[in-house]
């Protein structure tokens, strides 16, 4: 079983017939869609204008999305690919040829009076109710063809390339460190990996050579984020959003108070999280919590676990809740859709791509055989069977905000963490026991300092650019709110905000709180489903794939949540509580 994934079911290469014909065809879309548009959306005459439309830019974004996903996979297992950055920055710049026919046809549709009675005229349009409605909702908001037009191909030279940039910063920086006596060079998710380490002296080596390596990019980085804060500031702005917030909850189909509700939740837990952490710091020999042992593995299980065993335990739990999801993932691994071998090169972290086009996802890991990576694993193949279950939908229904993205992802990770504690003696289940809890205080703990952080970076670059050392501070300051007492303050990471991509992500801004959501909304679920069994399944299924076309509010209704009621964030608080207690009495 290959570590490498295979792209061949996308293309053979940048070479193939198939691609250079699916190019072909993507400029031909563009020129006919354009030229279409020109024509025929400067008035009103009926709702098949409509239905042509909705149905070319379903063909159009799936191919678009099927041609980038390649070059996009193909350079993050390889950063130096020049082939595959330079056919991004091609079609990330050409795509932007459209940006003028979609302003057209989103005017079109934000200004006929009575859409209602035109979607009930229209099958097709009926299938699209909830796009088409998200349109108008977002009608507001746009600027002038012009404007949008430029705005898409400056980005392309602005925040894209800054995010770029900072990628390959940190997919190639090498980081010095002490081995047996010998400075050696490691990549930085090798170096990061350590922090899991059972040898506290590798973990404390780890954390300051990873610390001190960041010298080497701490301005290139600095500048990066910027340039894209700045980039995001200006454009709310201009399209008339109170805030870049504002902007982020709309495109997240999420109301304000579901939002202002989960953070009070939040809160209103970080003292018993300071529980958990005070605990592991007095089981290893610490006053406080160093940063170094935040991830410090605790008592005797230590297992490694090959690639084989990882795929073999993942396939055998996920059969406990069904065996769609089971057959699911062993399909993953047999054909070869995750990278797994950690390399020089090679983006750090992971992560999942679906490319609808193919019905099939991509998943990203750098895998070193512990057991987080085995969660890790699991995780994404979580988020890879949401969009299983999204494949029968439209490209323009498929597509679901970041709040519920975690779902899926989270209940996956939930299923193989219970598993190993159900089967472990006490001295081996502390330490998955505890790994839980520290994933659990990370989407919750570490993740609303974070929404900290980008709260006040946001706050201040308005008024201009900040320097590598307000940024520190911002990121200490932030830590020392979410974390409290919990940690040692003498030992932070103070370059938080370098090594997380997130914060480089120009259309996707404060993707932070979604995790927290997407935790606490999936140990809801996962309630759900202890209660109910095989009969949680069918409707599990059904609530992933209606996810395109709903927005949050909703989508908790169809489950039976209301998520504006601090009831339900604080019952599923109350479950890592109840694991947070039972640690501390071990």
């Amino acid at each position: 079983m290959d570590q490498v994934w295979s792209l061949d079911d996308i293309y053979k290469s940048f070479d193939s017939d198939e691609f250079k014909s699916d190019l072909d065809k993507f400029y031909k879309c563009i020129e006919d869609i354009n030229k279409w548009s020109y024509e025929n959306l400067s008035s009103y005459d009926d709702c098949k204008k409509i239905e042509y439309i909705l149905s070319n830019y379903n063909d159009f974004f799936d191919l678009f999305m099927k041609l980038i996903s390649y070059a996009q996979l193909t350079l993050s297992a390889d950063a130096r690919n020049k082939k595959a950055l330079s056919m991004v920055e091609k079609l990330e710049k050409d795509v932007t040829q459209i940006t003028s026919s979609k302003v057209k046809f989103e005017k079109y549709i934000g200004e006929i009076d009575d859409i209602e009675t035109l979607i009930n005229s229209s099958n097709i349009m009926k299938e699209y109710v909830f796009y088409i409605q998200e349109l108008r909702n977002k009608y507001e908001y746009l600027l002038t063809e012009k404007e949008e037009m430029s705005i898409a191909k400056m980005k392309n030279t602005g925040s894209d390339s800054w995010t770029k940039l900072q990628e390959l910063l940190t997919s190639t920086l090498m980081v010095d460190i002490d081995e047996d006596g010998e400075t050696k060079k490691k990549p930085l998710s090798v170096v990061r990996s350590m922090a899991y380490d059972k040898d506290q002296n590798i973990r404390e080596k780890a954390y300051k050579a990873e610390i001190k390596s960041y010298k080497k990019i701490e301005e290139s980085s600095a500048a990066a984020l910027n340039s894209i804060k700045g980039e995001a500031i200006t454009l709310c702005k201009l399209r008339g959003y109170d805030s870049v917030l504002q902007k982020t909850l709309i495109d997240s189909r999420l109301d304000e108070k579901i939002l202002s509700t989960l953070i009070d939740a939040i809160k209103e837990s970080l003292p018993m999280f300071r529980k958990f952490y005070d605990k592991k710091a007095k089981m290893l020999g610490h006053n406080k919590l160093p940063f170094y042992d935040l991830f410090a593995p605790v008592g005797e299980f230590d297992k490694q676990y090959t690639y084989e065993e990882a795929r073999d335990y993942i396939v055998k739990n996920f059969n406990t809740f069904s065996d769609e999801l089971a057959n699911f993932a062993d399909n993953a691994f047999q054909n070869n859709w995750i990278d797994a071998t950690p390399r020089e090169g090679k983006r750090g972290g992971a992560f999942c791509e679906n490319i609808h086009a193919v019905k099939q996802s991509r998943i990203l890991s750098n895998f070193t055989g512990n057991f987080n990576d085995v969660v890790t694993l699991a995780h994404e193949l979580g988020h890879a069977y949401h969009d299983y279950c999204l494949k029968d939908e439209k490209y323009l229904n498929s597509k679901y905000p970041m709040p519920i993205a975690e779902t899926a992802s989270i209940f996956c990770e939930t299923i193989v963490k219970k598993a190993a504690m159900e089967e472990l003696e006490e001295d081996k289940l502390v330490t998955v026991l505890e790994n839980d809890i520290s994933d659990n205080a990370q989407v919750i703990v570490d993740i609303y300092s974070r929404f900290l952080f980008e709260s006040e970076l946001i706050k201040k670059r308005e008024e201009g650019s900040l320097s590598v050392e307000e940024l520190k501070e911002i990121m200490i300051k932030a830590q020392k709110n979410s974390y409290g007492d919990g940690l040692d303050e003498n030992y932070l990471h103070p370059y938080m905000w370098a090594c997380k991509p997130h914060y480089y992500y120009a259309d996707e801004n404060f993707y932070n709180f979604p995790y927290a959501f997407g935790l606490l909304f999936s140990k809801g679920l996962y309630n759900m489903y202890l209660n109910e069994k095989e009969s949680f399944v069918d409707k599990y299924n059904e609530l992933l794939s209606i996810t395109g076309r709903k927005n949050i509010k909703e989508i908790g209704k169809f489950i039976g949540i209301d998520l504006e009621d601090i009831k339900f964030w604080r019952g599923s608080i109350k479950v890592i509580e109840e694991d947070i207690n039972k640690f501390i009495k071990i």
